[in-house]
Formats: C-alpha cells, sequence, structure tokens
C-alpha cells in the first residue's frame, strides 16, 4: 500500500498556516480535481479524495493537533485513517464554491440565507408628465398594486387569538439534513424544510383573510413629488414603499419612471431648450422688436437690421432649472427662421425690383442716400412684420 502523503502537501500549504490558509489552499485544489472538471480521469478522482482527506483532518482543530505532533500514526487505529470514504462530510465549506460552478444546490449556506430575513421585492410604476412639469416640478399621484403584509393577522398567518408554532421537523431552523451516499463516501446537505418551506414555523389555525400566508396583494397610492428640472427616463425612488419583506425582512422600494411628453415648440437638450422663431425677410433686413415665446412666458427681443436666415441667439438664465440645484438654470438657444412670402401684389412685386436695382446704384450722392431712405419707409408700409 502507499505512503499517504503529508496533508500540508497535499493541500499545497505551509505547517505553520493559518486556518483561513487551509481553507484557501482547500478551496483551490477542490476545484482543480473535482470530477466535474476533470469526467472520467481517476488520477484527479483519487487526488480529490485525498484532498478531502486532508482537509477533514486539518480543519478539526483537535484531528490537527493530534496530526501535528504523531503525523499519519495518530490516526491508524480507526479515527481518521479510513480517509474520505466512510466518513460523513459536510458540505457547508463546498457550497459557496460548487453551488455556483456545479449546480449544487441546497448547502446550508444558502439555506441559512434563504431562511433568514429578506427585503421585499422592489416594484416600478411608469408615469407621465408634460413637458412643463417635468421643468418645473409638480405632484403626481400613482397607484400599485403590492404584496403588502395582512392586516388581521399582522404577518404572522394565524388565525386571531392564535399564533405560529415552531416547526417540529426543522426544529424552528427553516433547514432540514439530508444524507446521502455518494461516490465520495457519505454526504450532508442542508436544504429548506419542506414542512415550513424555510420559516420555522407552522401556521396550524390560518387567518381567514390570507389564509396563512401572512401577506394579501392590494393597492395602495402615493404621492409622487416631482422635482424641478427632471428629464425624460429618470427615476425617482420611494424607499419602503414596495413589497413586503420575508422573515421580518424590510420593505421594497417603489421606483418611479418619469416619461416627458413632447411639446409643440421647445426642445430640451439637458438643462437647455431650443425653439425656431420665424421672422419676416423685412424684419430681418431692416431690424424689429419681435415677441420669443420662453417657458417662462414671452420675451421682447431686437432682431437687428441685416440679420441672415438661421441666426442663433442665446437667451440666458430662462432654460431648464438643474436638478441639483433649481436656482442654475439654462439657457434657451434660438434660431431665427427667416420666411420667404409665396406670393406677392404687384406693387409689391415693382417695389422689390426697385429694391434690387437701388442695391447696384454706385453715386453716393445725399440725393440718392435720401431716395434709398424714402424707399424703405415704403417697404414696411407694404409688407407687415
Amino acid at each position: 500500500m502507499a505512503e499517504k502523503r503529508d496533508y500540508y502537501e497535499v493541500l499545497g500549504a505551509g505547517r505553520g498556516a493559518s486556518e483561513a490558509d487551509l481553507k484557501k489552499a482547500y478551496r483551490k485544489m477542490a476545484i482543480k480535481y473535482h470530477p466535474d472538471q476533470n469526467p472520467g480521469n481517476a488520477e484527479a478522482e483519487a487526488k480529490f479524495k485525498e484532498v478531502n482527506e486532508a482537509y477533514e483532518v486539518l480543519s478539526d482543530q483537535k484531528k490537527k493537533a493530534q496530526y501535528d505532533q504523531f503525523g499519519h500514526a495518530a490516526f491508524e487505529q480507526g479515527g481518521a485513517g479510513g480517509g474520505f470514504y466512510g466518513q460523513e462530510f459536510n458540505m457547508d465549506d463546498l457550497g459557496d464554491i460548487f453551488g455556483s460552478m456545479f449546480g449544487f444546490g441546497g448547502f446550508g449556506g444558502n439555506a441559512a440565507r434563504r431562511n433568514g430575513p429578506r427585503r421585499g421585492r422592489d416594484i416600478g410604476v411608469n408615469i407621465q408628465v408634460t413637458f412643463m412639469e417635468a421643468a418645473f416640478g409638480t405632484t403626481k399621484e400613482v397607484s400599485v398594486g403590492v404584496i403588502d403584509a395582512c392586516e388581521t393577522c399582522k404577518g404572522t398567518g394565524a388565525k386571531s387569538g392564535t399564533y405560529a408554532e415552531s416547526c417540529q421537523q426543522c426544529k424552528g431552523t427553516g433547514q432540514e439534513s439530508v444524507i446521502q451516499q455518494s461516490m465520495f463516501g457519505t454526504v450532508r446537505s442542508v436544504k429548506t424544510c419542506s414542512r415550513c418551506g424555510g420559516k420555522g414555523k407552522v401556521v396550524k389555525d390560518p387567518c381567514g383573510t390570507c389564509h396563512g400566508l401572512g401577506t394579501v396583494r392590494r393597492n395602495k397610492k402615493y404621492e409622487v413629488n416631482i422635482p424641478k428640472g427632471i428629464d425624460n427616463g429618470q427615476t425617482i425612488r420611494l424607499a419602503g414603499k414596495g413589497e413586503v419583506g420575508e422573515n421580518g425582512g424590510d420593505y421594497g422600494d417603489l421606483l418611479v419612471t418619469l416619461h416627458v411628453q413632447q411639446d409643440r415648440v421647445f426642445v430640451r437638450k439637458g438643462v437647455d431648450v431650443y425653439c425656431d422663431v420665424p421672422i419676416t425677410f423685412v424684419q430681418a433686413a431692416l431690424g424689429a422688436e419681435i415677441v420669443i415665446k420662453t417657458i417662462d412666458g414671452e420675451q421682447k427681443y431686437t432682431v437687428k437690421a441685416g440679420t441672415q436666415p438661421d441666426t442663433v441667439v442665446t437667451l440666458r438664465g430662462v432654460g431648464i432649472p438643474s436638478l441639483r440645484n433649481p436656482k442654475v438654470r439654462g439657457n434657451q438657444v434660438v434660431k431665427l427662421k427667416v420666411q420667404i412670402p409665396t406670393s406677392l401684389t404687384e406693387r409689391q412685386r415693382e417695389l422689390l425690383c426697385e429694391f434690387y436695382g437701388e442695391e447696384h446704384l454706385t453715386d453716393p450722392s445725399d440725393s440718392v442716400m435720401d431716395e434709398k431712405k424714402t424707399f424703405s419707409k415704403r417697404v414696411k408700409g407694404l409688407f407687415k412684420e
């Protein structure tokens, strides 16, 4: 019979290794030689058994002390010498490794988490607001269907005057052990109690409202404060307004997602507002005072003479309030769209032709300049701004 290898050597750890170092080394070797990682590899299977045998000894402080003093001789009379076969191996240490890698469900660590307090589920709801409501804030009422604690039994699931009793099958732990024989020997795993469903308690006389569940589905209404400057697609979180938790866990949250309706005049980009404002070609050529619509109302603006089509002007501080600091606002960016008339009277055509001719005059005399001024007045009278 081959001589047993040193357990520290098997795990790839030094004799002065701490408990945490031993566990880390064990996990590394167990993953390396696990049969699911090495299908049909007899050598890997043998090493996997050897790794588990070594860790079974070194993870037990009493056995480790004996091994450190006497080596393998400490267990030759039937202690740990039987190796992995014949031992009851607790799979809790492997649960966090193999549970996710190889699909081993129901280990102790996971079951313990299932039996502990669990936060309730978050609920999402969508609401629509207008462009102006998003810009300046508002209040909206939302109605949502949630799983909530039963008011009749206060979430216990038991009829009034009675109470839930500790589950006898799992002794109130919400977990039960399962012993199985496998190719690696006797394996003990832990799973959620089949009788109480992991709650640790059993309701013998259930509440008539929730039928022993402790929860009911109901509609709840909440007022949602829409802050100034919120944008399309952003979400407001109402803490604790979601569904009830399990085993004393906190309520989930209500997540309200905003959908901002498009405006007929304004387009938003960040905190800036964009719009087009039409002006006549006479206003563009001669200059004029016009009225521009902003999200605050109307504002006067003086168009300079000789303004070209698609000229962009910026109105400072009349844009969207900042979501972080409502006192800070964006700008309004205005594009002046020069409109060309599509139908002219005969007299208007004559004046435009006359104007076109004036543009080619080269005589800078006063009489010519006076004639131009007179012509400008006539154009203003014929083309309404």
